[in-house]
């Protein structure tokens, strides 16, 4: 029923180290809601992941039919889209529960971003660090 953009960010402080995620949802433009969340210890790739699964999982819970997903992450971009393999069996784990909570939308999207797009998430990210 809904249509979603979301921006998604996950930060560490080392890595592996402190974790951190953040998740901008926004519907007709307006941001509906706004996670900042401590993940505990983890690498900057877990994070990125996390804040995916996270997104998908508010998503599902509103009902969404249609998601756009914005990530400055390249790695999980590529991965998700088939570009690059998931090596490591740590984001192995979040990939496939990723990739299996997208196939729940109608019509899901997944778009890379510069850094300087995606302001919002990676504040709130950064904040769940401290």
């Amino acid at each position: 029923m809904a249509d979603l953009t979301i921006y998604i960010d996950g930060a560490c402080k080392g890595n592996p180290g402190p974790a951190g995620i953040g998740v901008v949802i926004q519907k007709n433009g307006e941001t509906i809601k706004e996670i900042s969340k401590s993940i505990g210890e983890g690498t900057n790739n877990i994070a990125e992941y996390s804040a995916l699964i996270q997104a998908l999982e508010e998503a599902l819970e509103k009902k969404a039919d249609s998601v756009q997903i914005y990530t400055d992450s390249e790695l999980v971009y590529k991965q998700i889209t088939g570009e690059y393999k998931v090596k490591h069996p740590n984001v192995s784990a979040l990939h496939l529960k990723a990739r299996l909570l997208m196939t729940r939308f109608k019509d899901i999207k997944i778009t890379h971003v510069l850094r300087e797009k995606n302001k919002q998430a990676d504040k709130l990210a950064t904040a769940a660090l401290k």
